[in-house]
């Protein structure tokens, strides 16, 4: 009895270190992803664009396998720009599922990373509410490829959201019409140890930046230290 109750306790503390575990990992690959589009000469994203961004959203290492009609979704991380109007400097990660659509058929059998830029306040408020379904709350496009792509393009004033894709070292833009957004509050509480929603993290700033979030903001903060 006493070694079941001894093994019921270890449960209890390892599940939510192993929980944790996982979300830095997860925070992790997103700034290893973000490091490497960055480090892309002439084919990554554009730095214009990413200076009127509002938000980045990164999903790493999104696999084929794990999409499932009804019950797919790829896991990762939300940040915005902090202040009034987003002038700030990038916000504490937030943790994201993006569910359904028809991106599984189109990634193939490699893990593929997804990159989002919300391009404005409208867009950023839509993401941020229960669950947003793109291409019908929130207007997305696939994001024109390059460092010197100018952000006054009809394809970047029209879109809230523009998403990209990375799949073997390649990078192009990838539609996600008919996907859904929306906060996972598990991931959020397994992290910051409350339970607490993506708008109370991004934009109320309820809590400091993580330990295993840190590389990221930096790097962000670096790349795109001004809203422009």
């Amino acid at each position: 009895m006493k070694r079941c109750l001894a093994v019921m306790l270890c449960l209890c503390f390892a599940l939510p270190a192993l929980a944790q575990l996982a979300e830095d990992e997860r925070l992790t690959g997103a700034y290893d992803v973000m490091r490497a589009l960055l480090d892309m000469p002439d084919k990554g994203i554009s730095q214009d664009l990413l200076n009127k961004a509002d938000c980045a959203i990164i999903f790493p290492s999104v696999k084929k396998a794990a999409f499932v009609v009804g019950a797919s979704y790829g896991r990762g991380i939300m940040t915005c720009r902090s202040g009034a109007e987003f002038r700030g400097p990038w916000s504490a990660p937030a943790f994201f599922a993006l569910e359904g659509g028809s991106f599984g058929l189109q990634i193939g059998g490699e893990a593929t990373d997804f990159v989002l830029l919300v391009m404005n306040e409208k867009g950023a408020k839509s993401v941020m509410t229960s669950k947003v379904k793109l291409g019908g709350d929130a207007s997305v496009a696939a994001g024109p490829v390059g460092r010197t792509t100018s952000a006054e393009t009809d394809i970047v004033m029209n879109a809230e959201i523009l998403s990209w894709s990375r799949n073997r070292g390649v990078f192009a833009g990838i539609s996600l019409t008919g996907s859904t957004l929306r906060s996972d509050n598990d991931a959020n509480q397994n992290l910051y140890g409350k339970n607490l929603s993506a708008k109370q993290i991004v934009l109320q700033r309820m809590v400091k930046t993580p330990r295993s979030g840190k590389a990221l903001i930096s790097l962000l903060d670096k790349a795109s230290p001004k809203h422009m």
